[in-house]
């Protein structure tokens, strides 16, 4: 059975009704007396694998790896105009 929580109450003990929620209660919320809103537990989503390559075909030119110029540098470093 769902156990029915005033938003008052709910806001008192928000801590202890999220443990609930996530041992697999539901919770409903009341205004009023009049059902307002569910706290339910969250279904884990699938675990997301990251996708390397999304960059496949682009290539760095290899003087992406130069130093920068002194004045590029310096406006970087907050030191130039």
């Amino acid at each position: 059975m769902n156990e029915i929580i005033n938003v008052h109450e709910a806001k008192t003990h928000l801590s202890r009704l999220l443990d609930k929620a996530h041992a697999g209660e539901e919770i409903v919320l009341s205004k009023a007396g009049k059902p307002y809103a569910r706290l339910v537990p969250l279904k884990p989503g699938p675990a997301r694998k990251r996708e390397l390559g999304f960059l496949k075909g682009y290539h760095l030119d290899e003087s992406f790896f130069d130093p920068l110029p002194e004045e590029e540098l310096a406006r970087w470093e907050g030191r130039g105009k």
